[in-house]
């Protein structure tokens, strides 16, 4: 009895397959059907359809190709916010790339013309046109600066920088955004392998932490009016206000340290005493005074510059060297 119910229901599965077999292949068939088919259902965006029945899946990157080499895969961007088809504010595909007449309605074998507005690479598509279209949506906020930005005046497109197609892009994720950055800024990725460093690498901060790279009225494109309000975002306890100031550190912190890194502690760009000499070059400093206590040696006269106070050199007496409340003198702490 027990093997009769089970050549009965192996029989009932096949059934069910046999009759699945034309719905599948009709599944199967081209996609480029539902250009010439009116009631053709959108895939991702509205108003899709006239694209998604040529590009599908298919038009996946592979091997090394990058995105902007090949078609983006246009179903993968579903995955995005531009694919979000319950937000009235989603884009199709022709308000990027334009409406591209002669691409749609091209007919035969060989390879159609390029869609108006192309941001592949070596696109004919000027930068300024490219970003056009996509400022029809982004502006304001971060973006309002843009126009005057330095990117913007140096012909940077947007999809230079970011991947519209990909649901990971990855110059706005803080572990993979600096690969996008550094492959202009060479010299800021030198700076960042010395010694001394902000903790760009492990993830912890980003490029778009200190500069907005759509363009700020601040110089350097900085995310705050000056280098110290931007540096203050981070290090408060240096801000202040102090009783005695120390007035390199209230106008600028680049006057001591460089920001993208140094091969000396503190992001320092030079050792003390020699970066303090640079200002202070007293009597006090070339020890005209007479000897000091664990300071330079007793007669200095500063003509024989090797002499030097041992440890922190000045900060053995100025520890506080970005300000100080304490009552025995400007930037001591007793």
């Amino acid at each position: 009895m027990r093997s009769v119910r089970q050549l009965l229901t192996f029989c009932a599965v096949i059934g069910t397959l046999a009759a699945a077999t034309p719905s599948l292949a009709a599944a199967d068939a081209p996609k480029r059907d539902l250009v010439a088919n009116p009631n053709a259902k959108d895939l991702v965006l509205k108003g899709d359809a006239k694209c998604t029945g040529c590009h599908d899946e298919a038009d996946e990157p592979t091997g090394k190709a990058t995105m902007l080499e090949l078609n983006p895969g246009v179903l993968a961007i579903g995955t995005t916010r531009h694919g979000v088809k319950g937000d009235s504010r989603t884009p199709t595909c022709t308000d990027c790339h334009g409406e591209s007449k002669k691409h749609i309605e091209h007919k035969g074998s060989g390879k159609p013309p390029v869609v108006d507005r192309s941001y592949r690479k070596n696109t004919p598509t000027a930068a300024v046109e490219r970003n056009a279209a996509c400022m029809t949506c982004h502006t304001g906020g971060k973006q309002t600066h843009w126009e005057n930005s330095l990117h913007a005046r140096n012909e940077v497109a947007c999809n230079s920088c970011h991947t519209v197609h990909s649901q990971h892009d990855k110059v706005r994720s803080k572990k993979t955004q600096t690969e996008v950055c550094f492959t202009c800024h060479k010299e800021q990725r030198a700076e960042l392998q010395k010694i001394s460093a902000h903790p760009i690498k492990e993830g912890k901060i980003s490029c778009s932490n200190c500069h907005n790279p759509h363009g700020s009225p601040a110089p350097s494109s900085l995310t705050r009016n000056t280098v110290t309000e931007t540096c203050y975002q981070c290090h408060a306890e240096k801000r202040g206000p102090f009783l005695w100031e120390h007035q390199p550190a209230v106008e600028t912190c680049a006057t001591c340290h460089s920001p993208h890194g140094s091969n000396i502690t503190s992001l320092l760009k030079s050792r003390p005493p020699f970066l303090c000499t640079e200002c202070h070059d007293g009597p006090h400093s070339k020890g005209a005074v007479g000897p000091i206590v664990g300071g330079f040696q007793a007669g200095y006269t500063g003509a024989d510059p090797r002499p030097t106070s041992p440890g922190k050199s000045c900060m053995n007496c100025h520890v506080m060297v970005h300000g100080s409340n304490s009552p025995a003198g400007a930037w001591l702490q007793r």
